[in-house]
């Protein structure tokens, strides 16, 4: 079994209840909207990092991350993307057991046609009266299970 820290729309900011929460994690997925590469550093000294760029991260820095990522995992495949709404595969028929996302800032997790999909929500400022939260994903060769924390209970 392999546990999976996913973050995403930290705008710069790593919360320490975020760290927290994701320590102890096998792999952290960033889902975009990154902020600053010091997110990356910290999350990196907790385990190792995948992470993808958001439609706030520009400059330099930000073409250091994909638009989207392929991680393979427990030989279970995950797409991660920044806009859900901007899916251009059909996740069944590509072979992907979950997709994840940010961008909404809302957490959600659901399974659609065999498929996990998965927004963690926003680890970064509060925006409007959104949750703050990060999700744990458990992948092991039969199952995927994920759930997702509320950091601002």
């Amino acid at each position: 079994m392999t546990k999976i820290g996913v973050i995403s729309d930290t705008h710069g900011l790593l919360r320490d209840e975020a760290v927290a929460r994701l320590d102890g994690s096998d792999l952290i997925i960033h889902a975009g909207d990154i902020g600053a590469t010091a997110v990356i550093a910290e999350l990196a000294q907790i385990s190792p990092v995948q992470a993808i760029r958001g439609n706030v991260d520009r400059g330099a820095w930000a073409k250091a991350f994909p638009a989207t990522r392929v991680i393979e995992v427990e030989g279970q495949r995950i797409y991660v993307i920044h806009n859900l709404g901007e899916l251009d595969i059909d996740p069944p028929a590509s072979g992907f057991r979950v997709v994840i996302s940010g961008h909404s800032h809302m957490p959600k997790c659901e399974e659609r046609d065999g498929v996990l999909y998965l927004n963690p929500g926003s680890a970064g400022p509060r925006r409007f009266r959104l949750p703050v939260a990060v999700a744990t994903l458990r992948l092991a060769r039969a199952t995927v299970s994920a759930e997702i924390h509320r950091l601002d209970v």
